[in-house]
């Protein structure tokens, strides 16, 4: 509960109805709304919530946040801002008395490797603090109930909610990913960091963003002191151009990683395998050796932030050890298909064109065979990245397979025909089989001894959306199918 006179104050609202009341919750959405709920009238891209305000009143709400000024004859609070998403940040950070504050709470932004990085950093504080809480593209999990996730950063009145809730059960750090769309819709405001982690950037989103400037300058704002960051640690991956641009734009205190020699937490030295990692870390209090069930070299780049992560906050290499070698794989990434086959079959959620070379590039250096790609690219997302993700898969591959993703809106024939393009420029064979089922039959029927059939684009998801429905899809048991 809080006062709606201290959410106006904090608001600057110097004029508005009834402020003697409380409120015990906030939200965008009347999906969610209920009694004594402010309800915020957000302009969205689609809709405008300002034309649900009726609806929230009927279902309990006892305050509008809008930026439309209040209509003549309303008789509840109504708070007239200049930034309702904003708003909603702060007003939810208000009502769950900012539990961030409670808690080591860690921020991962980039375009690769923000799960996997989340997921190692949680396996890391569930060891050394017993209970955490986690938010991620695959699902939030606060102790030990998991709860679905609908986008990579929830909304902000989620969040916070989220926090408080894992402050009440104790725990005592949370790690999240935050994503450039969140940075830029306000539900990043409001969270105080402990460590901020930049993973890499590459060419995604340019549909939301148009440039990969606009692009990066979103990102930054979790490090240049926009967000409550000012108080972290930054973890920067130094081998990545734009992580060498982070560090000259965060003026406190850093951590960087990666292979080159000047970084903080350097990798010496390595091997991999299907079976996993085997790797040798420098960091600042000493060597780590590792032996990790996690495959590729894009995941000792996860391990080395999680380490560098875990570092600034004060826990052990002991304990991080233990933690990253008792972590198995993590669902949808390079992530293994049980069968008893004489070639092996991996579900990858890769779905930009420097993510699919990556992928491929660690495939390469485990298969003893050829690489079967199969890879599709969504609809009505940024239709530049197409034809490189065609040139990606065929560049990586012995064999490859276009097949339909999350076709949306768009005719998943002419998402193809995108993709096939960038294909064209190199002479690896390949096929077009629109029916994902079909395709993931196809590719896996194609392997042979040694060879290594990646799966790539949907990874954890166990969904498909069509033109005018979602359906239940899931790689992962399509290929058990197969294989069985």
């Amino acid at each position: 509960m809080a006062k709606l006179t201290k959410i106006a104050k904090t608001l600057g609202i110097t004029l508005a109805n009834n402020l003697d009341g409380d409120a015990s919750g906030v939200t965008n959405s009347t999906k969610n709304c209920g009694q004594g709920d402010i309800f915020v009238a957000i302009k969205g891209f689609r809709l405008d919530g300002n034309s649900f305000i009726a609806q929230a009143l009927s279902q309990g709400a006892v305050a509008i946040i809008s930026e439309a000024p209040c209509p003549k004859g309303f008789s509840l609070p109504w708070f007239q801002v200049a930034d309702a998403r904003a708003a909603l940040a702060t007003t939810a950070a208000i009502i769950n008395d900012h539990p961030s504050q409670k808690l080591k709470l860690v921020g991962i932004t980039g375009t690769n490797g923000k799960t996997t990085t989340t997921t190692v950093i949680d396996a890391i504080f569930r060891r050394a603090y017993s209970c955490s809480a986690m938010i991620t593209t695959i699902c939030n999990r606060i102790g030990d109930e998991e709860i679905p996730a609908e986008r990579t950063t929830p909304e902000a009145s989620d969040t916070q909610k989220m926090l408080r809730r894992a402050v009440e059960i104790g725990c005592k750090a949370a790690v999240m990913e935050v994503s450039s769309q969140a940075i830029d819709l306000k539900r990043a405001n409001d969270l105080q960091f402990a460590a901020v982690v930049f993973t890499n950037l590459t060419q995604d989103h340019l549909d939301y963003h148009q440039t990969m400037e606009n692009y990066f300058a979103t990102k930054a704002k979790l490090f240049d002191g926009s967000l409550d960051s000012s108080q972290a640690t930054a973890i920067i991956n130094l081998d990545d151009p734009y992580g060498q641009r982070l560090t000259s734009i965060f003026a406190a205190k850093q951590i960087t990683y990666g292979f080159s020699e000047n970084c903080d937490v350097q990798t010496v030295d390595f091997k991999l395998s299907l079976q996993g990692i085997i790797a040798s870390i420098k960091t600042p209090n000493g060597m780590l050796h590792l032996n990790s069930r996690l495959v590729g070299k894009p995941h000792i780049y996860n391990i080395m932030a999680a380490v560098a992560t875990a570092i600034s906050l004060g826990i052990d290499l002991n304990t991080i050890k233990q933690a990253i070698e008792a972590l198995p794989s993590v669902n949808g990434r390079f992530d293994r298909v049980e069968c008893d086959k004489d070639f092996a079959v991996v579900v990858d959620y890769a779905h930009t064109d420097d993510a699919l070379t990556k992928v491929l590039e660690t495939a390469r250096q485990v298969a003893t065979g050829r690489v079967i790609c199969l890879f599709g690219c969504g609809g009505d997302r940024d239709r530049a990245k197409r034809a490189l993700m065609g040139k990606a898969a065929a560049e990586g591959s012995d064999l490859v397979i276009i097949t339909s993703d999350n076709p949306r809106s768009e005719d998943p024939e002419q998402i193809s025909l995108d993709a096939e393009m960038g294909l064209k420029e190199l002479g690896t064979p390949y096929f077009k089989i629109t029916d994902r089922r079909e395709a993931i039959n196809f590719a896996i029927n194609q392997a042979k001894a040694g060879d290594l059939v990646v799966l790539a684009g949907k990874g954890h998801e166990n969904y498909q959306i069509l033109k005018d429905k979602k359906i239940h899809f899931d790689d992962k048991e399509v290929a058990l199918e197969v294989l069985n």
